[in-house]
């Protein structure tokens, strides 16, 4: 019985990658130690999954950014504005399109289906000229053959890949990156042909856009496509991927009738429906790849019940087509267990990394093959038992309450007009207010400061002591700038989540569970594992003394409910509204904490909210009720008086605006700077929004900082709607303090030049 892995994670153990990217950005390593790195992470990869027995080794899944980007290099699908020429493309162009220049932006970022991982947006146009641009799918192929490692090299599929595109800006939006299909094939079938003269036997295509609800012309798109490429498929099996749900049943239909394909893969943790599907009919003589242990969450497989569902499987297709694989690449999950050694043994038994998930996949289609080994399967089941029956995983002082959540809209007892109204006499702010994200960039000292405390090398009075100095720093440079309403920078946090998870009952916390979000940058999920309280007040000491350091507002700074759980590792053993309410509760009396300790304005991030969102259509509208609601229920109870702030990003969320508005927030922060403005548009073309917007007026990612000029011309068009704010797009910890200042003092010169420009337009209105 053969076993496959879809993908892996990219970062090594010990997130060898990412250090060695941000070397090289920075300058201090070369090319070639860059690609030395890439090279030595993906050969022991390979090597790890070939003496475990996994038959089915997949290659080109290493990117040093991102494999939307890999295929948009392959395809050389350059936007002019990088003065790229043609021929192979190299790091310099590749890394603009990423992350921009001093004198370029940076291409779109937005989130991989729902998943907490980015991509880099295609920018198509009509007039579109491709070339075979990255051989890079043909050269990891023969690395892994030169180590005597068979592998499947992994290609996105064209239609995903256009279906994942945006036209490029100045475009008409009427124009579909679909209807380019015919320019890009030529480049599939070259790379397709050079892949078989490697003595490539299999090659898969990921075509992640068939669980999405695709229209009768995207669904043809399909069939088309490989009718098209069928003839340079011959002499090779063409294995098609889909992942992260069920795959629609016209959906199933098409892509088991697409020529030139051998097998099909399926996720079948989240696909129960089209688990259904396949009982229903399958197709004589092609292999199902069986995706049944979980790549996207932590928790150990039920390897009896995956045993099960594999032998009524195996009857409707025959053992020798049938291939154990996970759900999808695991490169949503953290590398090796083996390196937590400060995780408690209990909840340690009930997890399982990548590495761990790979010998699950092998012992599955071991024991398929009549030789399971009793021993893991045994240790499986006893893991399996003790995470059902153990008393850390219920309280029932939290679970009492959540069911009567469900019946209460918990909305505030005003409307946002009256609100703001009672806030302004309050905060007694300017026209267009500014403000920040969150945190501020984080130095050197404070990182020993924040590794000495945790190793206990520093006491607390030493460690508040150094926090309060870098909470002054902050807030002095806010004040310099004439920012109106200020942060405290977040010095004691390192991750937001984190931070949170930490204080909260029911999480717990690895010590190398990194996972990519894009790029370089990388996070840690907490793992919920049990119910969830707040023991004790988690950010009012530290509020209450930034605020007692300046006479100007201090914004009480919260990770949302619904972010906390889509940026963790959540429990699959009850509903997530259900562990969502009970996050929202314990927010609630942190929110009613800081009100009481005299903050007025208090934001509460939802910036994953949109993540959660599912692909289908038909389930959408029961997420966003539960998610909306459990937004609501942290701030319900607070006075008017008391200004309440949400922020969102690098998300399509212009697709859930009337969402947004049920949530009912006093100041709504939206990116703008990444996306050509396009969340905004929304707000200038008739849709009426009572409340305060704050436009994302520039890409902190970039390395372009714009005008004060710019900035006012980019957001003047939102004017005409209500109160505006401004602020960046996304938090500062990541960046360089020079930088940040020189930022900030444009963003407020951006505001005051605005403020002159209203008071100007008013003054001639009423001579």
């Amino acid at each position: 019985m053969a076993s496959h892995v879809v993908g892996y994670p990219r970062f090594g153990p010990n997130r060898e990658l990412k250090f060695a990217l941000e070397s090289f950005w920075h300058e201090k390593s070369t090319t070639r130690d860059l690609l030395e790195v890439g090279d030595h992470l993906s050969s022991s990869i390979w090597k790890q999954m070939a003496a475990i027995g996994i038959k089915y080794i997949p290659s080109n899944t290493f990117s040093y950014y991102d494999q939307v980007l890999d295929t948009t290099a392959m395809l050389g699908a350059v936007p002019p504005r990088y003065g790229w020429s043609g021929g192979e493309i190299g790091f310099d162009v590749y890394f603009s399109m990423a992350r921009g220049t001093a004198s370029v932006s940076a291409m779109e970022m937005t989130k991989w289906f729902d998943t907490n991982y980015h991509y880099i947006v295609p920018e198509l146009c009509p007039d579109f000229n491709f070339s075979y641009a990255s051989r890079k799918a043909v050269t990891e192929y023969k690395e892994a053959q030169k180590l005597g490692v068979d592998t499947v090299p992994v290609l996105l599929g064209p239609v995903s890949y256009l279906l994942l595109s945006k036209p490029a800006k100045g475009v008409k939006t009427t124009f579909s990156p679909l209807s380019l299909l015919g320019k890009i094939l030529p480049i599939y079938r070259e790379v397709v042909s050079d892949l078989k003269a490697a003595g490539a036997s299999w090659i898969q295509f990921d075509e992640p856009a068939l669980v999405l609800d695709l229209d009768s012309h995207q669904l043809q798109a399909f069939t088309e496509t490989y009718s098209e490429l069928e003839s340079c498929l011959s002499s090779v099996n063409v294995l098609v991927e889909t992942y992260f749900a069920d795959v629609p049943a016209e959906a199933y239909k098409v892509l088991t009738s697409l020529k030139g394909v051998t097998g099909f893969g399926f996720n079948l943790v989240d696909g129960t429906k089209t688990l259904d599907l396949i009982k229903g009919g399958f197709p004589t003589g092609k292999y199902l790849f069986a995706g049944v242990v979980d790549g996207r969450n932590i928790w150990a497989n039920d390897l009896a019940g995956s045993l099960n569902t594999l032998h009524a499987l195996e009857s409707i297709v025959g053992k020798d087509k049938l291939v154990v694989s996970t759900s999808c690449s695991l490169l949503h999950t953290p590398v090796d267990l083996v390196n937590e050694t400060e995780l408690d043994e209990e909840i340690k038994s009930w997890l399982a990394f990548a590495a761990q998930k790979v010998v699950e996949v092998n012992a599955l289609a071991k024991a398929l093959a009549g030789e399971k080994d009793e021993a893991f399967f045994s240790a499986n089941a006893a893991a399996q038992a003790s995470r059902k029956s153990s008393p850390r995983i219920t309280n029932q002082a939290v679970q009492r309450p959540t069911p009567a959540l469900r019946g209460y809209d918990h909305c505030r007892a005003t409307t946002v007009s009256a609100r703001i109204d009672a806030q302004q006499k309050k905060l007694n702010l300017p026209v267009i207010p500014t403000t920040t994200i969150g945190s501020f960039p984080q130095s050197e000292e404070l990182r020993r400061v924040h590794c000495e405390y945790q190793d206990k090398k520093m006491s607390w009075e030493e460690y508040v002591k150094a926090i309060k100095l870098e909470i002054k720093k902050v807030i002095r440079l806010q004040e310099e700038l004439d920012i109106d309403v200020l942060v405290h920078g977040e010095p004691e946090r390192n991750d937001m989540v984190e931070y949170f998870g930490e204080q909260l009952s029911g999480f717990a916390f690895t010590v190398d569970g990194w996972v990519q979000s894009y790029g370089s940058h990388c996070v840690k999920p907490p793992i919920i594992y049990g119910d969830v309280s707040r023991p004790k007040p988690m950010t009012v000491f530290w509020s209450t003394m930034a605020q007692s350091m300046t006479a100007r507002p201090m914004k009480g700074m919260l990770t949302g409910p619904v972010t906390i759980l889509n940026c963790s590792f959540v429990r699959n053993d009850q509903p997530r509204f259900e562990t969502c309410y009970q996050i929202a509760l314990a927010i609630k009396d942190e929110v009613e904490d800081l009100e009481k300790a005299g903050i007025n304005v208090i934001q509460i991030d939802e910036a994953a909210l949109r993540e959660g969102l599912p692909l289908r259509k038909s389930e959408q509208s029961f997420y966003l009720d539960w998610a909306v609601h459990s937004f609501k229920i942290t701030n319900c109870g607070v006075r008017d008086t008391t200004q309440i702030h949400t922020h969102m990003c690098y998300s399509h969320i212009d697709d859930i605006i009337p969402l947004i508005f049920d949530m009912d927030a006093d100041v709504i922060t939206i990116e703008n700077a990444r996306s050509d403005e396009k969340l905004l548009s929304v707000f200038h073309e008739g849709v009426n929004y009572g409340a305060g917007i704050v436009p994302g007026v520039y890409d902190i990612h970039s390395l372009i900082i714009p005008s004060a000029k710019e900035i006012a011309d980019r957001t003047i068009k939102m004017l005409t709607t209500n109160i505006l704010w401004f602020n960046p797009n996304f938090v500062f910890k990541t960046r360089e303090h020079a930088g940040v200042k020189r930022a900030l003092k444009i963003m407020v010169l951006a505001a005051e030049l605005l403020r002159t420009e209203l008071a100007h337009a008013r003054k001639e209105k009423y001579e």
